[in-house]
């Protein structure tokens, strides 16, 4: 079973170099394991929290984005989405304040720490305090449960937020469940090796502190001005620096390899000049990111890919967040009343409803070029994602096979919760994981009566 990793990015200013070796970086290569599932997602309804400069918030939304491509996010192999691009999560969030305590947000420490800046400055405990502040982590769980994400990483200052979040999922679960868990309990992840850069002044890089290294902004003349106001000491050249000490060498050490970083520490420890000693930091780092900003600046002067990129990202988050929310609105008791009505019946047939929609294949090319189809059912919901072809012509003739085939001869069980589409012993579609044995069988069923409906329409 695939491990379900989400991962959040607020959407509240422009990345610099220490954002990218002490998350970007690592969390790309985390997401290229085998058996992860990784979710990527722009909280931009989040950063709607900290800034009302709605300009700020626009050019942050498409710099973070094209700085998370650029530095190798794949989004062929990842659910990459901006947050307000799924509907879903603002009414499951809805549904999780109707179960929390507000005793439990009111010991949310980014609130206490507002409230007692307030007492400190003479001011009423909740001046200024809106109720986004207060109720960000359940914001925070509707994010993560909406995908039922098995871990997040976090820093340490985040760990209460995940605890709250599998609070409020027990919560809903028991009283709603009736025996069923609708959500998992996700486990908050904090690496203890993740590098912490120093900025310009040796206090941690944070733009709160305005001693930041830009990734991608200004280019390498940026780059070369930020790290030339790097504060060192008097020593001057020929004189032995202490490596450890330095701003420099740390930096230095989080980019290069073993041997480069020996080799510098040599050259410090030997009396190397300050002036020499940026010039090859500069050439380090710029070795790593010269490439990626050339991809960032051609993302960046076609913002219409990326959106592309995000609204694709979309539709793959809410192919499970789609029929996911209908479950748990009938859970809580917004159903369809009458009974099953049309809309339903559709669903159950993959006949056309209202709309005049039917279960159909949906073609397209993936990032590498490649041909792929989705089979979608009649309500849009996502049934399987083919796997690539070389030839348009191979994939048509792939759809036109799966058409006239028996499907139940084409679905092979993987495991309890997997399956995969094979056809006359190829893989049609990699292997699909659902949340349940329930929700597969749930799924199989749309399956099969999409297909009886493309059977119907031949």
């Amino acid at each position: 079973m695939n491990t379900r990793v989400l991962t959040g990015i607020t959407t509240s200013g422009t990345p610099h170099l220490g954002n990218y070796v002490g998350a970007i970086r690592p969390a790309i290569a985390a997401s290229r394991e085998a058996n992860v599932d990784a979710f990527f997602f722009l909280a931009d309804y989040h950063a709607l929290i900290k800034c009302e400069d709605a300009d700020l918030i626009a050019r942050s939304r498409l710099e973070i984005a094209a700085t998370w491509l650029a530095c190798g996010l794949d989004p062929a192999r990842v659910t990459f989405y901006c947050q307000s691009d799924v509907p879903e999560i603002p009414e499951l969030s809805w549904m999780l304040t109707c179960v929390t305590a507000k005793g439990l947000m009111n010991r949310a420490h980014a609130y206490k720490a507002s409230v007692d800046q307030n007492a400190a400055k003479g001011v009423d405990e909740d001046d200024g305090i809106t109720m986004g502040l207060f109720s960000y982590p359940i914001l925070m769980a509707a994010d993560i449960l909406m995908f039922n994400a098995h871990k997040v990483p976090v820093g340490r200052d985040q760990t209460q937020h995940l605890e709250m979040a599998r609070d409020i999922a027990q919560r809903f679960n028991h009283l709603f469940g009736k025996g069923k868990d609708f959500f998992v309990l996700p486990e908050a992840v904090i690496s203890e090796d993740v590098a912490t850069l120093p900025g310009l002044d040796g206090r941690k890089m944070s733009k709160s502190y305005n001693n930041t290294v830009p990734l991608f902004e200004g280019g390498s003349k940026a780059l070369k001005s930020a790290v030339a106001r790097i504060v060192t000491d008097s020593r001057g050249p020929g004189e032995p620096k202490d490596a450890e000490a330095s701003h420099l060498y740390l930096i230095y050490k989080a980019f290069a390899q073993q041997a480069e970083t020996s080799a510098f520490r040599q050259e410090l420890e030997a009396g190397l000049g300050w002036g020499d000693a940026k010039q090859r930091l500069c050439e380090r780092v710029e070795q790593e990111l010269g490439p990626m900003r050339a991809s960032y600046q051609d993302l960046m002067s076609n913002p219409a890919r990326i959106e592309d990129i995000l609204q694709e990202g979309a539709r793959k988050a809410r192919a499970i967040a789609t029929p996911f929310i209908k479950e748990l609105r009938q859970a809580v008791g917004l159903r369809t009343l009458g009974g099953a009505g049309a809309a339903s019946a559709a669903k159950a047939t993959g006949k056309p409803g209202k709309g005049g929609k039917s279960a159909r294949f949906v073609s397209f090319r993936d990032e590498a070029g490649q041909f792929r189809f989705r089979f979608l059912a009649a309500e849009g919901t996502e049934l399987f994602c083919s796997v690539a072809f070389a030839d348009p012509k191979l994939a048509g003739a792939a759809m036109r096979t799966f058409q006239l085939a028996d499907v139940n001869s084409c679905i092979s069980l993987k495991g309890d919760l997997g399956f995969s589409i094979v056809l006359n012993d190829q893989v049609l579609a990699a292997v699909i994981d659902t949340e349940s044995s329930p929700r597969r069988d749930q799924h199989l069923a749309l399956l099969r009566a999409a297909h009886a409906s493309l059977a119907e329409a031949a």
